[in-house]
């Protein structure tokens, strides 16, 4: 499996796409919007879409959604389903956020703590982190030691807790039960920003002083 991250949207969010390379099958992780970037780096790729996955609810994470299912039917999987709310109001969203009017979608499968989905050969993890939202999720790919982690962890901070639902306690419990013992040597692909490991956001993150 190889993947490429592709920032989206004026938030400039990590849109990852999982390769497989036995199949030549990809799984879009986060579809947020900038939809023609999506599709022309498949097309150039000359892979084939089979999934949708989402770590969460928020408009920078699922925005092309829609759009990206008109190009391509395939199933929608993730968040949990404690984010249905969001995605629910995602017309609310936009006008929260500054965004233009996105269609709605309908989720094919919530995803549980521990479940795995596949595309291609390849199986991920579900890992469940609430905190930054209730229904959040990351996915994990445990051969190649890389978690993607939306907005749960960042390179140097955390994901915020100010939105409705939000749990600072809640997420840093999650980091600490679902995170950081999958091991210091996991790469991991945040929402937004650089890539780090969880080794160097446990012994230099700041926010995660409070984590033994």
């Amino acid at each position: 499996m190889h993947y490429r991250i592709i920032p989206v949207t004026a938030f400039s969010q990590n849109c990852t796409l999982f390769f497989c390379d036995k199949t030549k099958k990809a799984a879009v992780v986060d579809p947020g919007g900038d939809v023609s970037k999506i599709i022309a780096l498949l097309d150039e790729q000359q892979y084939e879409l089979e999934k949708i996955f989402l770590t969460h609810g928020h408009l920078d994470h699922v925005g092309g959604v829609a759009q990206l299912l008109k190009h391509y039917q395939v199933p929608i999987e993730g968040p949990h389903i404690a984010d249905k709310f969001w995605i629910d109001a995602l017309e609310q969203q936009c006008h929260m956020f500054g965004f233009d009017h996105v269609d709605s979608f309908v989720v094919n499968r919530w995803l549980e703590h521990n479940d795995t989905v596949t595309f291609g050969a390849q199986q991920l993890q579900v890992l469940h982190c609430p905190g930054h939202t209730p229904g959040h999720i990351v996915f994990y790919h445990q051969q190649s030691k890389l978690v993607q982690v939306g907005d749960v962890l960042f390179n140097g901070s955390i994901g915020r807790t100010d939105f409705p639902q939000g749990n600072h306690q809640q997420l840093l419990d999650s980091i600490a039960e679902r995170l950081l013992p999958l091991g210091d040597e996991i790469e991991f692909i945040p929402g937004h920003g650089p890539m780090s490991t969880l080794g160097e956001e446990r012994k230099h993150n700041s926010h995660l002083t409070s984590i033994k």
